[in-house]
């Protein structure tokens, strides 16, 4: 049976526009970075997607190493189009990056033009889609000009592969560069990836100012941390989570010192009948500077639970001065040798 998705689902989401570009996007958003790879079945990936977009999440987010094996997020997504969304293509924002490891040797990693745009190719073909909504430069490349990565974002556009371009894990001073590049090229930079969490807040140092200033887009990920900010490491570590399977989560930041502040943040979140994470997404929505939060899932009971962080209260200035007493850093930000570059 073909699949047919809610007719109510765009009643349900909240829509906030990206900068000042003409795009909207959802406030919550699928990342596809975990639990979409060959190492997870079809159909559970496949099921997830389906319930995404009858809740009204049209955006959903790769890049082209996601897995595992690297390329195979990308692959299944690619399928789940042809299976299921094809008929909603113009309905949907569909992105993918470059900038990590992808294939062996020089060319395979970083910002030359010559990677990025090889790897949008193939891309693309894993996919099975002539074009993306959003092409990003996953990295900052302190070898490599920065003309040079622009100008190949600016190309991907004006080849029609790339709708809008995006930068991810970049400073502020890198993205004011990158955004006068593209402006004087005549390609607005329309969203910068940053990593942000309660536990991981540097971009409120100078990036949310300067995206505020030039319009640009801020679309966060790992807002829950890892899965930190989220109910599954209070009591310890339980098998099959990321910490056991060595996936981006180390044990070593699970000190009783972060975890303590993670319970407070619990207890808030409980006084306010929500769920850890679901404090932890309605706080980094907070600001309206913020157009959505990338989240992961691993099944459609954690999806559906997420995006019902939606409906919760409105924080209240107690609340706040409550959570900035434990919304500290933890030394999560893995990406950090990006964005302090430069």
């Amino acid at each position: 049976m073909s699949y047919l998705p809610d007719a109510s689902r765009y009643d349900r989401m909240t829509y906030r526009r990206c900068g000042r570009s003409g795009l909207k996007l959802p406030a919550v958003s699928l990342g596809l970075w975990h639990n979409f790879g060959d190492d997870r079945p079809y159909e559970t990936g496949r099921a997830i997607v389906r319930r995404a977009f009858d809740l009204g999440v049209t955006h959903f987010d790769l890049a082209n190493n996601y897995g595992p094996p690297y390329g195979s997020a990308e692959v299944n997504f690619g399928r789940m189009v042809a299976d299921d969304l094809r008929p909603f293509r113009d309905e949907l924002v569909i992105s993918t990056k470059a900038g990590y490891d992808m294939w062996p040797g020089p060319y395979g990693e970083w910002g030359s033009r010559k990677y990025l745009l090889s790897s949008l190719d193939q891309s693309l073909s894993r996919l099975g889609l002539d074009h993306v909504d959003i092409f990003y430069s996953h990295r900052f490349d302190p070898d490599t000009p920065l003309e040079e990565t622009v100008g190949a974002l600016v190309s991907a556009v004006q080849q029609g592969k790339a709708l809008y371009v995006g930068i991810s894990s970049y400073s502020a001073t890198k993205t004011r560069e990158a955004a006068e590049l593209l402006r004087s090229a005549g390609v607005p930079l329309l969203i910068h990836q940053p990593s942000y969490s309660m536990l991981n807040r540097w971009i409120e140092t100078d990036l949310l100012d300067a995206l505020g200033e030039l319009g640009v887009g801020c679309i966060a990920f790992s807002p829950l941390a890892q899965g930190m900010l989220t109910d599954k490491y209070l009591h310890g570590v339980p098998e099959g989570s990321r910490v056991t399977q060595g996936k981006s989560l180390s044990e070593d930041l699970l000190s009783e010192a972060n975890l303590a502040h993670v319970r407070a943040l619990n207890e808030i979140a409980a006084s306010r009948g929500q769920s850890l994470a679901q404090l932890a997404l309605t706080w980094a929505l907070r600001d309206d500077r913020v157009t959505s939060v990338l989240i992961g899932a691993s099944g459609v009971d954690q999806l559906e639970a997420n995006v019902a962080a939606l409906d919760g209260p409105p924080l209240t200035d107690d609340e706040l001065e409550r959570i900035d007493v434990h919304a500290v850093d933890s030394g999560i930000d893995l990406w950090a040798e990006s964005s302090n570059a430069g």
